[in-house]
């Protein structure tokens, strides 16, 4: 594996992190709250995106307008059945759904939620490191490549992944303190 393969699956990682991180709700109204709704439409599970249009018309508010009328009830269902904890309202032609102001009881368990989320990106990334190093040891026990060649290697591997925990460190603490924010 190449370093620029070994940078290009940490970063992914780092994506995965920073995508779960979206879904986490803060004070505000965001449509990325909605990424993992997934909605029954004619017998197959659709994500909600490719359903709908979804907006957010002012901070406290997102409101769902599907492209087809007939999948708005299963639409509602999905969202009132997800772990969001959202009650949406819908009046014919578009669901609503009201962002409540959270609670600081409430804005503790989504700090617990983003370090869980950032705990998993970690171990993504160092389950990365370990393969590789684990196939430079290999590749040095079948001599074909130096000891020193294999320091230096595990030594740039371990560089990066520090590189990128840093920086699943610091979306941890950018969405701490915007999920803190009242």
């Amino acid at each position: 594996m190449t370093t620029q393969d070994l940078q290009s699956s940490m970063h992914k990682s780092v994506e995965a992190a920073q995508r779960n991180f979206n879904t986490i709700r803060t004070g505000r109204a965001n449509t990325s709250l909605l990424d993992r709704i997934s909605v029954e439409y004619y017998g197959v599970e659709t994500p909600l995106k490719s359903l709908a249009t979804i907006t957010t018309p002012d901070s406290q508010t997102i409101s769902i307008q599907p492209f087809d009328i007939s999948s708005l009830a299963s639409i509602e269902k999905s969202i009132a059945t997800s772990d969001l904890g959202f009650t949406p309202n819908n009046d014919g032609k578009i669901i609503r759904i009201n962002i409540p102001p959270l609670t600081e009881e409430r804005r503790k368990e989504f700090c617990k939620l983003a370090s869980k989320y950032a705990e998993e990106g970690k171990v993504a990334l160092r389950n990365i490191r370990r393969e590789l190093i684990e196939k430079i040891k290999k590749s040095e026990k079948e001599k074909e490549i130096s000891e020193d060649q294999s320091h230096d290697e595990q030594e740039n591997i371990q560089k990066l992944t520090d590189k990128y925990i840093n920086e699943i460190e610091k979306n941890l603490a950018d969405k701490e303190a915007e999920i803190l924010k009242v």
